[in-house]
């Protein structure tokens, strides 16, 4: 276990970094693209060095989250080989598609774009902005459908000759990247990037306001900035629902471990914090249904009736399905008598569907850390209606004039940057932590997919990866800062 925990701490302590990197990414792209567009509409050189200024900053972070993509890609062959090896057919594809088209098509562009003001056509340059923006947001969505395909595995069969789950046909292609919990995911993690680009935007806005420089750039900037991160406020909000639907129809144990719900019913009630419920909230969020029917922890591992009256086994039953469905697979290859195997075959299609309940030692194991859940699905959506109110309040102030009177607003903008981002933190330890055991939902969870490798190698490349991103984070944030403080190019500095 001691390899599973240091394999899992280091997945999670890269993919925490490299998470960095991507919202702001996603965020500064459609900020930069708008004040181009406005260049080129307008013809105003003002909204040029506008957008050059967020264009250096999008390079700095771009380039930096390019090199951890890549260590997260990697590790899964290192780390989590036995994983790898089950769904390399299926899982390799979206990111082979990743790497081709989506990060080609961004790179190719970026270097139009932060290289060819002088050399390409304004028209062409805006077009280039916008492509690389759509790129970055294209190699979100197929990182995104392999990762939803782990929350929510459609589209494939599980070949019992080489022992993986493999996609049959074009069809099959289509349900994978169709999969409703990655597009759903998709739009949550994309929006909430543009969230993290306004407030960013916002924040150092905000801090040149403070100091009296660059005042024009700065309420300006700061307006587009506030417009962003509402906008992809709202779209948060609304694609938080959708999750919630999937996460109650896919993922019923990570919703109610989110919830601290031990036991669940008809007309739940949402939990803000302990002691503090909405009654039928819950139900409403899950279901769409004022009554609809929510399974708590001790349903999910004692069997109910979901509330399309569907009769979900215990878990008890399903260890008990998988391990018929392992011991049909054991026999499946091991005998080569075409009666024998017919029958083993027939036995492991039959639960092969709980194949990986086959692995647990007990039914609690299903159980995620539930206080770590509970307590970062709250902080996820109370850092983010503080974020969003300060954006709101932001372009309140701008409409009103009031941004040099309200410095406490400007200070909170700043301070609401990391706020940001810890929130987005937060959204993916509910994801993934919920999710516990599985590396694949129901299929193949962690103690089984990992590498043969000793928990002190492990612990070793953690360490030098650890220190490697916090090195590149100390120069990472040097560089912006230095850039931010030596300001646009759009007007003199003011005494």
């Amino acid at each position: 276990m001691d390899v599973v925990i240091w394999s899992r701490i280091q997945f999670a302590m890269t993919a925490a970094y490299h998470w960095l990197f991507v919202p702001l990414t996603l965020g500064l792209a459609l900020v930069m693209a708008v004040m181009e567009t406005l260049y080129v509409v307008k013809k105003d050189e003002f909204w040029k060095k506008t957008a050059q200024f967020w264009i250096k900053l999008f390079a700095i972070n771009f380039a930096v989250g390019i090199a951890t993509g890549i260590i997260l890609e990697f590790e899964f062959g290192t780390n989590w080989s036995n994983y790898s090896w089950m769904v390399g057919d299926m899982f390799g594809a979206p990111l082979a598609i990743e790497g081709i088209l989506a990060f080609f098509m961004e790179a190719t562009f970026f270097a139009v774009m932060f290289f060819g003001w002088n050399k390409v056509s304004p028209k062409f340059h805006l077009a280039s902005t916008w492509l690389t923006g759509i790129g970055a947001t294209i190699s979100a969505y197929w990182i995104l459908v392999a990762n939803g395909w782990m929350q929510n595995p459609v589209g494939t069969t599980f070949n019992p000759d080489t022992v993986r789950s493999e996609m049959a046909s074009a069809a099959a292609f289509w349900e994978v990247i169709s999969n409703p919990v990655a597009v759903s995911k998709f739009c949550h993690s994309v929006t909430s990037g543009w969230v993290t680009g306004g407030i960013f935007v916002v924040g150092v806005s905000a801090w040149y306001l403070l100091k009296n420089r660059h005042s024009e750039f700065a309420r300006k900037s700061l307006l587009v900035g506030a417009i962003v991160g509402l906008v992809g406020s709202g779209a948060v909000m609304l694609s938080g629902d959708s999750s919630g639907i999937h996460a109650a129809e896919f993922q019923p144990m990570k919703l109610a471990a989110a919830e601290g719900l031990e036991d669940g019913g008809n007309g739940a009630a949402f939990t803000i914090v302990p002691g503090i419920k909405v009654p039928h909230m819950l139900s409403l969020l899950a279901t769409h249904d004022w009554n609809g029917f929510v399974p708590g922890i001790n349903d999910i591992l004692n069997g109910y009736t979901d509330h399309e009256g569907n009769v979900i086994p215990s878990v008890a039953e399903k260890m008990a399905m998988g391990r018929e469905a392992l011991d049909a697979l054991a026999i499946y290859r091991s005998t080569e008598d075409p009666e024998i195997k017919a029958e083993a075959l027939e036995q492991l299609n039959a639960n092969v569907q709980y194949m990986g309940y086959g692995h647990l030692e007990k039914p609690e194991d299903v159980v995620p850390p539930v206080g770590v859940v509970f307590w970062a699905f709250r902080f996820m959506i109370g850092l983010g209606m503080l974020v969003a109110l300060v954006l709101l309040l932001a372009l309140f102030a701008v409409w009103k004039d009031k941004l040099a009177d309200w410095k406490w607003l400007l200070w909170a903008a700043i301070l609401c940057i990391p706020l940001a981002y810890l929130a987005g933190q937060c959204g993916w330890i509910v994801a993934e932590v919920g999710r516990q055991p599985w590396t694949i939902q129901g299929l193949l969870p962690v103690g089984v997919a990992i590498s043969s490798l000793s928990a002190a190698a492990v612990q070793t490349t953690f360490i030098v990866f650890l220190a490697v991103f916090a090195l590149f984070l100390v120069i990472e944030i040097r560089i912006l800062i230095g850039a931010i403080k030596k300001g646009p190019e759009v007007e003199p500095l003011e005494a």
